[in-house]
């Protein structure tokens, strides 16, 4: 005779521990989803675009400072790029 008879066994536990891991893996998800933009304000879009002029510009002056493109060049293309800017 079982004295014990209603318990989950091995498969409940097995079940129960998963669902605690996906729930604790979920909040710190939530967590770092609404941190992320308090701590790091500049890596999110703009909603006009403007962001994209900026971060156009930066790729611009990387590549400049790399040497892959000369001042003149540089100069031109930031022209274009301000000119373009709403």
């Amino acid at each position: 005779m079982m004295i014990y008879g209603h318990g989950m066994g091995a498969g409940g536990w097995v079940l129960l521990s998963l669902v605690g891991l996906a729930v604790a893996i979920l909040l710190v998800l939530a967590v770092v989803a609404a941190v992320r933009p308090l701590a790091w304000p500049h890596q999110m879009p703009s909603p006009d675009g403007a962001g994209r002029t900026v971060d156009a510009e930066r790729l611009l002056a990387d590549r400049f400072a790399r040497g892959d493109i000369d001042a003149d060049e540089y100069e031109q293309r930031l022209r274009i790029l301000r000119a373009a800017r709403p």
